[in-house]
Parts: C-alpha cells; sequence; structure tokens
C-alpha cells in the first residue's frame, strides 16, 4: 500500500508516540466518571507534576444498586483486604490525536483518564520510583484459591441453581453417534473433575443479607499453549484482571487460564501427569485457576466433527464450549487472548461494552456491525451513522433469523414483520449474545461453515468476543452432531442478538476519515472490506500495538521511548484502549 507508506511520514503521523506528562493538559470540568468515581490520591509521583487519583468504577457503594441486589462482601487479596484501586491522571497529553475508529462517547467512557506503567501496574509487581519495593512472594499467591473464596464470601448474589450442561447428554443421545464413540466413563469423569474444580471451602460464615435480584457471572478465558514462556509483564496483566475483575467485584467475574497442550500425550492419563503438565509449563501463582485441553480431548468429545474442524482457527472454541456445559454457573464467556492488553480499567472495559452492545436496537444491527465505525467520517452513531446504514441496505435488512429449512431458531422472534414498522426500539435493554471488539462481516466461501448439511445456503460472518450461555450451547450442540460453526454465524441464523462494539482504534499514520473509509468498509455498500498495513492499534498483522506498549513499558523502540529519552521527555500516558497483539 503506497498510500500508507506515504502517510507514515506525512504531518500528524506518530502522534500516538512520544507524548508525555510533559505535554499533560488537565480535564478543566470534570466529566460525571470522574466525579463519581475518582478519589484524590495524597501520595504523588517523581516523575510528573501532576496529581493522580485513585480510579473506581464499581456500582457496589451506590443506593440503586444496593436496593437491587443482596450484599458485596469484600475480598482478600495477596496482601490481605484490597483498599486502593488504580491510580489515574486526569487529563491527557496535548499533542494526542483523535482515535481513528470507534468512539470513547458513545461506549460511556472516559478520554480524560490518562494511564502511566507505574501507577498502572505497581500493585501487581511493577517496580515503582514512589512507593517502597515490592517484597511480596508472587510465587506463595494462589490466584485460584483467592478467587474461590471470593465467590463463595459472595455467593448470595448469585444463582446456584443453575441449569445442567449439555455435555453429559447430548453425545449420548445423539442417533448419528455410533457405539463406542463417546467417552469411555473413567476419561470423562476425570475431565469433568479437572473442568469443574472444587471450590473453596466455606470457611467461615455467611454475611450475607437476603437474596435479591441474582447477577449474572461471567469467566474469562486467557488463551495460551504450553510453549509460551510468561514474562513479568503477563504475569503483571494476569495480576491485574484477576485483582480487577473477580476479586474487586466479589466474583462477578473469574478468571481461567485456559492452555492448549502442543505435546503429543495423554493428559486425562491420571491426575499426576495433568499436575506435572502444570507445574512445568505455568508460573506457580497460576497453578490453581489453569485448564488444560488438547486435540485429542476435544475429537473425543466430539467424535462426528471433521478433521479439518480439528484445526485452528476453529478449534478455538471447542474447548470454550465445554467449558461453559462444565461451568454452568456462568452465564457469559470472554474468550481473551493472552496477547491482548487494555490499556485502563479492565472492569471498566468490559462493563461499558456490555453496555454498549445492551443499549443497541436490533434494526439495522447486523448491517451496522458489518462496517467500521469511523467517527470523523460517519458522523454521530446513533443518528448519522445509523441512518446512512439503514439507506444502503433500503432493499432489505436482516431481521430475525433467516428461514432455513430444519433450523429451528432459539432467539427472540421479531415483535413486529418488517423492520420498517419498528422505531429502533426492539433489542434496546437486552443483553448481547455475541460482543465483538471488530465489525462482523461477510465471508462467501469462508471455512466458518463447516459439515452443517451438505448443500444448506446458510449466511455466514466470520470474527471474536464475549459469548452468552445459550449461544455457545447451540455451538456446542452443533459439534456434537458434527456441524461446526462459528459464533457469528451461530448468532446470525438463529436470531440472536449479535452487536460489534467500536473500541477506540488509533492509527501511527496520518488517515483522515474518508480515507479509513475507502480502504477499510470497501465492501458492496460500505462494508468491511480486507486490510493491512494500517498501522493501527488493534490489528493482527501490525507492529504498532507492540510499538506502542514498549514505549508505554518505558522501552526503546524505534528510536523513541526507553529510559534516558524520558529523561528529557517525561513518562508516556495513554487513554484507555486495547492494544492486540502484544507479547507473541
Amino acid at each position: 500500500m503506497k498510500e500508507s507508506e506515504i502517510l507514515t511520514k506525512a504531518p500528524g503521523a506518530g502522534a500516538i508516540y512520544g507524548n508525555t506528562l510533559e505535554s499533560f493538559v488537565v480535564a478543566e470540568i470534570p466529566s460525571t466518571m470522574q466525579n463519581e468515581s475518582l478519589v484524590f490520591a495524597e501520595n504523588t509521583t517523581s516523575f510528573a507534576n501532576e496529581p493522580t487519583y485513585f480510579f473506581s468504577p464499581y456500582p457496589y457503594d451506590t443506593e440503586g444498586w444496593k436496593a437491587r441486589h443482596a450484599e458485596h462482601v469484600e475480598c482478600l487479596g495477596p496482601r490481605g483486604p484490597i483498599t486502593d484501586n488504580v491510580r489515574v491522571f486526569r487529563g491527557h497529553p496535548r499533542n494526542f490525536p483523535d482515535p481513528g475508529l470507534g468512539s470513547y462517547e458513545i461506549l460511556g467512557m472516559d478520554r480524560d483518564l490518562c494511564f502511566e506503567r507505574e501507577t498502572r501496574l505497581g500493585p501487581y509487581g511493577l517496580p515503582t520510583a514512589f512507593e517502597e519495593g515490592d517484597d511480596l512472594d508472587w510465587d506463595g499467591v494462589n490466584w485460584g484459591e483467592l478467587q474461590s473464596h471470593c465467590q463463595n464470601r459472595n455467593k448470595a448474589r448469585f444463582d446456584v441453581n443453575v441449569s445442567p450442561g449439555l455435555y453429559n447428554t447430548l453425545e449420548k443421545s445423539e442417533q448419528a453417534i455410533s457405539d463406542g464413540q463417546v467417552l469411555n466413563s473413567e476419561t470423562q469423569d476425570r475431565i469433568e473433575a479437572r473442568w469443574n474444580p472444587s471450590k473453596a471451602q466455606e470457611d467461615e460464615p455467611s454475611r450475607q443479607t437476603p437474596p435479591k435480584d441474582k447477577e449474572p457471572r461471567t469467566s474469562i478465558l486467557l488463551r495460551a499453549d504450553t510453549g509460551r514462556e510468561y514474562t513479568n509483564n503477563d504475569r503483571q496483566v494476569i495480576r491485574s484482571l484477576i485483582t480487577e475483575l473477580s476479586l474487586r467485584s466479589g466474583g462477578e467475574y473469574q478468571v481461567f487460564l485456559l492452555v492448549y497442550v502442543k505435546e503429543d500425550m495423554d493428559i486425562w492419563s491420571s491426575d499426576e501427569s495433568y499436575r506435572l503438565i502444570i507445574e512445568k509449563h505455568i508460573p506457580r501463582e497460576f497453578w490453581d485457576m489453569t485448564i488444560l485441553w488438547n486435540t485429542a480431548m476435544i475429537q473425543k468429545a466430539y467424535p462426528a466433527l471433521a478433521p479439518d474442524a480439528l484445526l485452528e482457527p476453529s478449534l478455538q472454541f471447542s474447548p470454550v464450549q465445554l467449558f461453559m456445559q462444565e461451568h454452568r454457573e456462568f452465564d457469559y464467556v470472554w474468550n481473551w487472548g493472552i496477547d491482548a492488553r487494555v490499556i485502563g480499567h479492565h472492569y471498566d472495559m468490559l462493563t461499558r461494552l456490555a453496555e454498549f452492545a445492551k443499549k443497541q436496537p436490533r434494526k439495522g444491527l447486523w448491517e451496522r456491525n458489518q462496517r467500521y465505525y469511523i467517527p470523523s467520517f460517519n458522523g454521530h452513531y446513533d443518528t448519522v451513522f445509523r441512518q446512512t446504514v439503514e439507506e444502503a441496505h433500503a432493499a432489505g435488512s436482516v431481521w430475525g433469523p433467516p428461514d432455513i429449512p430444519a433450523i429451528q431458531p432459539v432467539g427472540l422472534k421479531p415483535p413486529v414483520a418488517t423492520a420498517e414498522e419498528d422505531d429502533y426500539k426492539w433489542g434496546v435493554g437486552e443483553e448481547a449474545d455475541l460482543i465483538t471488539l471488530s465489525p462482523i462481516f461477510k465471508v462467501d466461501g469462508s471455512d466458518q461453515v463447516r459439515g452443517h448439511r451438505p448443500g444448506a445456503d446458510l449466511p455466514h460472518r466470520a470474527q471474536l468476543l464475549r459469548m452468552s450461555r445459550k449461544l455457545v450451547d447451540v455451538m456446542h450442540n452443533e459439534a456434537v452432531r458434527g456441524n461446526h460453526l462459528a459464533p457469528e454465524t451461530v448468532a446470525l441464523v438463529h436470531g440472536l442478538k449479535a452487536v460489534y462494539a467500536p473500541v477506540p482504534v488509533y492509527f501511527d499514520r496520518a488517515w483522515d476519515g474518508a480515507q479509513l473509509e475507502r480502504w477499510l468498509n470497501d465492501g458492496p455498500r460500505g462494508e468491511r472490506g480486507m486490510e493491512w498495513g494500517m498501522g493501527a492499534t488493534w490489528d493482527s498483522r501490525a507492529v504498532t500495538p507492540q510499538r506502542l506498549y514498549n514505549h508505554w513499558l518505558g522501552y526503546e523502540d524505534a528510536r523513541v521511548g526507553g529510559l534516558e529519552w524520558e529523561a528529557g521527555h517525561g513518562r508516556p500516558c495513554l487513554p484507555g484502549m486495547v492494544l492486540y497483539p502484544v507479547g507473541e
């Protein structure tokens, strides 16, 4: 792409690099979020004149939340009761650019919360210049036990009468699977024991109030494999995920390491062999939150799948399906790459994504999902952008599940016959069954539909994601029957709610809105096309995410950053965003 190369040298290129606290602009008028969620931190830093604030996005102390839910009980961390929150700076570096894609405003996020590495990761083991050295023995921390104990303290908040899983029933009831193909009972018992580890014992009396509204629970599956060398930053990020999502929320979230065993071995032969693999490949502090899986296990669980469905990227959803069958206590699951990084607060980020998806009306939703939201080109999301998409698809849009023989949709039926009769009301307030961080685009002739009724004319999409238990159950059911369907396709054909949440994405090149639209939304009616070499902070083929993260961590990359550079330019500070990929 010659245009992309030219724009690396145009005015404004590289503006995401090199902006620091030395050119900091304080937010003159605090936002509602800042007024409600920030508390002044008395001790200052040695590297900045600006004050820091503790950021607490949790709702548990509000009267509205307390009126609807059982008591939120505080949990213990590695150092005892968790008292402090993530530190932030209130404002932004003067010359930091606007995001090329996505929007803080439509997600309800605050762009004027700025995150610096020491104030962000200091509590999780990153050495800091403004606090005493970290003398905590991290290898002595058991994050799995801490999470289980935390959930138990808050058990009155959650529904313990969960529906049974399909894992032990569907494959046995399918007439298409011949005798001898299902798991033998000994192996199945061992798998079930590993995929549903025992919870911590109730070692203290409950301090709960009588149950009120039951809250949904969400699992975070951090994807890794046995070949990974865990860096200090990997460990710090995992600790922050657990603390901010699981322990601070009282068990609303729970974090697991879902580890693919690449070696050709029977991981289910004995408890000892299973444990030895964990102890060999996983840092000690994460042993008791680790779940192993391999291809042979998927073959045994889904014997009717075609061999090519056991290859990446198709294979990635199979262990998620089995996990959700055994862990019925979770309503949602995040399929989360260990090579993604959130610059920002994990709880705030995931809550905002879920709230945005819940507010989205179903009318025109699949069409909006198909394209990047470029604010400088598309205009206001809920008015101009929505209207533009509707006009582009005036000939007809997705309205409920398509009429496909032999498929009985599990999703809701539209309240009116056509989209034209709806005033963007249907779907508002409905939780999304699928949330992706990139557009859900059409992929004609791809491998995202495999083994599903020869000759069936299935529309399909491809992408990445929070999934509901309902969605994963359908995917599991199809896999038992030998049909591989990606989550986007299942959501489409079953009439489930799927939402692309436009997280802010930055570029290290001087693209304007019209250029981004031309390159990114170049489909027949403005849908997303295929792109590469754009220099985005969320792009599996770009070096930009790693480079920006290196600068933020204090490393030199492309002659920018590093401790010597920072001595003359100041400490990097970034607004909330998701970087991918990082650390591979």
